[in-house]
């Protein structure tokens, strides 16, 4: 026992140096690549009705322009979750950095149909390593807060949304959809200008075995932060937690950092797969994919919903009367004023995320976006479907903030890219399903269908995440699974 007074672990040195100048660093750019996939995103809503009313494309055409960047997301949060627990958190920006940024741009020069959802499907694979920026970020905040500083990293979500509503107002009427797309890209540009001045993560490093380099890695935090670290030995993982920072038993039977020498580091992208499915992590993960389906499928269905209900009463009882105009100002208003609730959303997370917990939570305000729904399975004025929106968005986005928090957390260092992925990829088949099936009905003056259905998934998140038996708040992230008691 006195020799164990001489070694610390990574987190033990994250709490020892505290969060400092140094994580602001690191911030600024994971925060950077949430922006970029935000842009990307959000911009969705806005080049669709365009595209379609100068092309001539059919409703489901339009819906196919969404549907195809989701299908590259489901591709490529699983793909760079594999690049990034193999070969290095640094090599999974390159999906942002490099894919993202190229084909954003090219996707501007779109001369026909196919070529656009083409490259557009490419700019999902390349946003499909958002979470690595969540992750690579994660593994450097110290257990004490990580929960509120990880809320303020999702606001960079927020952020890009915003920017992106004010940039189509500001260059649709005036320019066109070229032009967005293109500017569009600008951060992923800036990723890439930036992407070798980035630190790995020294958790990473400690769990591929490169301790003297993790050792560097956080004298450098040390140094920036203007501190020192601890006394002793840096080592991979403790045999025995701490008295007093001892996880609960079910936690450390599902995240155990006793592996032994039955670690995962050199697992093909295969065996790191099948690993989320073993006895330890298989009821975990196929809750967790429930969860972030409905998360995605929510989220996006309000914000797409938004463009659909706005008109939606004056089309469906009055055919004759309607126009609408794919450039009408009121649409970029009603999407800027709804990506403001993003805002509340968070404060509301950051508020919750540290006192009720993770699952507690994602349950209050997934419960709380039903309520702002139910309403709107009859017709409302368009300033009372604003309001609803406002609030069911505000919600959603807290509730989907905390459970990538908490997707990530949950998974040890040597899967959590490939884990969080993973989830992430079934979310993604949420969002790709949203447009083809939950607007569609809206479209077809199905809204009292619409609103139920998506009110049914968000119930269906609700019993997912109250199953899942662990709870990461407060606990410190672990390294690897224990197999020896399988």
């Amino acid at each position: 026992m006195a020799e164990q007074g001489h070694v610390y672990t990574v987190d033990e040195a994250l709490t020892h140096v505290g969060f400092g100048k140094y994580q602001c660093f690191v911030l600024a750019y994971a925060g950077l690549g949430w922006v970029a996939e935000a842009m990307e995103i959000m911009i969705l809503s806005f080049v669709g009705p365009t595209v379609k009313s100068e092309w001539n494309l059919s409703s489901t055409e339009e819906s196919l322009i969404t549907t195809a960047v989701f299908a590259g997301l489901v591709v490529g949060a699983y793909a760079w979750g594999l690049v990034a627990d193999n070969y290095g958190r640094r090599m999974g920006f390159l999906g942002e950095a490099l894919v993202t940024a190229g084909a954003g741009l090219l996707s501007s020069f779109s001369p026909n149909y196919i070529t656009l959802i083409t490259l557009r499907c490419l700019v999902g694979v390349g946003l499909g390593s958002g979470h690595v920026f969540l992750s690579w970020f994660l593994e450097f905040v110290p257990p004490s807060n990580r929960g509120m500083w990880m809320v303020i990293f999702s606001s960079f979500w927020t952020i890009g949304s915003v920017s992106e509503a004010i940039g189509a107002w500001i260059i649709m009427p005036r320019l066109d959809w070229r032009w967005l797309l293109g500017l569009s890209s600008i951060p992923s540009f800036i990723l890439l200008a930036f992407l070798g001045f980035q630190p790995e993560s020294p958790r990473y490093l400690c769990l591929k075995g490169r301790t003297a380099e993790a050792h560097r890695a956080l004298e450098k935090i040390a140094q920036v932060n203007k501190t020192k670290l601890p006394n002793g030995k840096l080592v991979a993982r403790r045999s025995t937690l701490p008295t007093g920072e001892r996880a609960p038993p079910e936690l450390v039977h599902l995240l155990s950092s006793n592996g032994g020498n039955k670690t995962t580091e050199g697992k093909s992208g295969l065996s790191l797969f099948l690993m989320l499915f073993s006895s330890k992590l298989a009821r975990t993960t196929i809750l967790l994919w429930l969860l972030l389906f409905g998360n995605s499928f929510a989220y996006y269905a309000v914000v797409l919903l938004i463009s659909e209900l706005s008109s939606l009463d004056t089309r469906c009882r009055s055919p004759l009367m309607f126009s609408h105009h794919p450039q009408d100002a009121n649409l970029y208003i009603d999407e800027f004023i709804t990506s403001l609730a993003e805002i509340p959303g968070l404060l509301l997370a950051a508020i919750l995320v540290d006192t009720a917990g993770r699952k507690l939570s994602i349950t209050i305000m997934f419960t709380l976006s039903c309520l702002f729904l139910l309403p709107l399975v009859t017709y409302q004025s368009n300033i009372l479907t604003t309001g609803l929106l406002f609030g069911a968005r505000m919600c959603v986005m807290g509730a989907f903030t905390v459970s990538l928090i908490y997707a990530a957390e949950i998974y040890p260092t040597s899967v959590r890219s490939t884990g969080a992925g993973a989830a992430n990829a079934m979310g993604r088949i949420g969002g790709m399903v949203c447009p083809l099936v939950a607007v569609a009905l809206v479209a077809n003056c199905h809204q009292m269908t619409a609103v139920v259905l998506l009110v049914v998934v968000i119930v269906t998140s609700i019993l997912s995440v109250m199953l899942i038996p662990f709870e990461t708040k407060g606990q410190e992230l672990s390294d690897t699974v224990d197999f020896t008691s399988d």
